[in-house]
């Protein structure tokens, strides 16, 4: 069994799997996909939105944290917003495995809080990972800058890393 590590920006494509399924065509033995959707942390978010607008004190106007919601309506709001971005990952995890599968390969995946290519870090031994593929929209900067995720999978990752940019649907 040969292991890929597909770490997607958005869900996969039904062109992005395609595209996949034909870059292993030619393999002797069977792939297996693993799926990697990063998922934001929506706490941090709204923690951190709240904290700009009752940012107040920063302009010489002093003001109670969060003055206008009670710290318990503020964790309500964050775990909410965490289980919807959860539940939309989910879903975007469920849909690229699928397609994968439509295919007839072999797929699995899982969300992650965590940054990407640190889970990359402990994903690739417990899956017998033997090659990455980051599946992105173009980061012109990121990657002139070589701090795209793909840049930093290959300063972090003993594998090879191939970086494929998401197929821009025709209108």
């Amino acid at each position: 069994m040969y292991d890929v590590l597909v770490l997607v920006e958005e869900e996969i494509s039904v062109a992005d799997a395609k595209e996949l399924v034909e870059l292993y065509a030619g393999r002797a033995d069977a792939v297996q996909f693993h799926v990697l959707v990063p998922c934001e942390n929506a706490r941090a978010q709204v923690e951190a939105s709240l904290t700009g607008l009752a940012g107040s004190d920063l302009f010489g106007m002093p003001s109670q944290r969060y003055a206008f919601r009670p710290d318990e309506d503020v964790r309500r709001a964050a775990d909410d917003a965490q289980r919807a971005v959860d539940a939309e990952a989910a879903a975007a995890l469920e849909r690229s495995v699928g397609r994968l599968r439509s295919f007839d390969r072999d797929a699995d995946g899982l969300i992650t809080h965590r940054h990407p290519v640190d889970e990359l870090v402990d994903l690739i031994p417990r899956v017998h990972g033997q090659e990455v593929v980051v599946l992105t929209r173009p980061h012109v900067i990121a990657e002139l800058l070589h701090v795209d995720w793909s840049a930093q999978a290959r300063r972090h990752l003993g594998v090879p890393v191939l970086h494929l940019l998401e197929q821009q649907p025709t209108e």
